[in-house]
């Protein structure tokens, strides 16, 4: 966990809410100067803020909302911190919890060196990280969707059929095969959701990729070279990350994208591990997948793989060669070097 200790001589905690804000301003001597709610309203809140804009740091919550502050105090040149959601949720103890209370203690914690720090990402690649993220929900909704048409088949003991529900020619064959007009109607509404689907979605992945090759054409063909790592996980692992010189360490990294476990000890007892919800979901999602996709086709991989069984449990191989995988990109994109696939089996 990293903290903000920078000193400075006026501190600005922000409970950040859709459509109002509590703002609370510190000096350096603990004294409250400002304290009070408004509405979310850029103009409002750089006149609250005025007289102290020059000495001034801001730190809000890592919540859904906090992207038009940070680019607001960017355009005015505001030092801005954003601060770690769940590990301000275990600091935040207290009998009375409000808004109020909140950007008090939000104040208070930058000013005593205790605010804990999330990434502020980018500006200029923001929006499509957002954008590749939607298309992974929207990729299992229609993953759900093809689901319930093959259980409904199932539920109505039809014959299954043999090719996979991603294949035109099977979802045609879909839209007149039950006798009940019900069952058709309830199969038929998810079919229309698929197929459009189908057709947007090849439309999304052209534009994120050309989107991905303005951004960090760099970071996309060097995670191209890994077997195993194709389109979607490239630009996933590369909008994830976003600057891989933000982790000053691979620990840091591996840490970051759940590839590693902490244990949970206490007066020299293990307790079994903690954090593990703690770092980046589609990284460590991504990485799993590029683990198994790695070993498709790829006899020494396998080989290795069996190397790892011997001492583990399949699951837990899977696991050490995702681990492997993004130290591997680590140095990758640190290095500016390409995959070596003889030197990453070796190792």
């Amino acid at each position: 966990m990293k903290f903000y200790t920078t000193l400075h001589k006026y501190y600005c905690g922000i409970d950040l809410h859709a459509r109002i804000l509590y703002v609370c301003i510190i000096d350096d001597q603990n004294k409250k100067l400002v304290h009070q709610k408004i509405g979310a309203n850029k103009k409002a809140f750089i006149e609250l803020i005025k007289p102290y804009l020059d000495h001034i740091v801001i730190g809000v919550e890592c919540m859904h909302c906090w992207y038009w502050v940070s680019d607001l105090c960017d355009e005015y040149n505001i030092k801005f911190v954003l601060g770690h959601a769940l590990y301000m949720k275990a600091i935040h103890g207290g009998k009375a919890k409000n808004d109020k209370i909140d950007s008090y203690k939000i104040a208070r914690l930058l000013k005593g060196g205790n605010f804990p720090l999330a990434y502020n990402y980018p500006k200029e690649m923001r929006a499509t990280r957002d954008l590749l993220r939607r298309r992974t929900k929207l990729v299992q909704h229609g993953a759900q969707l093809k689901a319930h048409i093959v259980n409904t088949n199932s539920q109505y003991n039809y014959p299954p059929l043999d090719l996979n529900m991603k294949n035109k020619g099977v979802r045609e064959a879909f839209k007149s095969r039950y006798d009940d007009e019900v069952v058709q109607r309830n199969v038929s509404f998810d079919l229309v959701i698929l197929e459009s689907y189908a057709l947007e979605l090849k439309k999304l992945e052209y534009f994120l990729e050309n989107k991905a090759k303005q951004h960090r054409a760099d970071y996309y063909a060097q995670l191209r070279t890994v077997p195993g790592i194709g389109l979607i996980l490239a630009m996933t692992i590369l909008y994830e990350i976003g600057d891989i010189n933000r982790f000053k360490s691979v620990k840091n990294f591996a840490s970051y994208s759940r590839l590693v476990k902490c244990k949970a000890e206490s007066a020299g007892k293990t307790y079994g591990t903690s954090g593990n919800k703690i770092g980046n979901g589609h990284l460590k999602w991504a990485f799993s997948e590029a683990a198994v996709l790695y070993l498709r086709g790829n006899d020494k991989a396998r080989r290795y793989l069996n190397k790892l069984q011997k001492r583990m449990s399949k699951a837990k191989a899977l696991s050490a060669l995702a681990h492997k995988l993004g130290r591997s990109v680590y140095f990758m994109l640190k290095n500016k070097t390409v995959f070596d696939d003889e030197r990453f089996l070796k190792s």
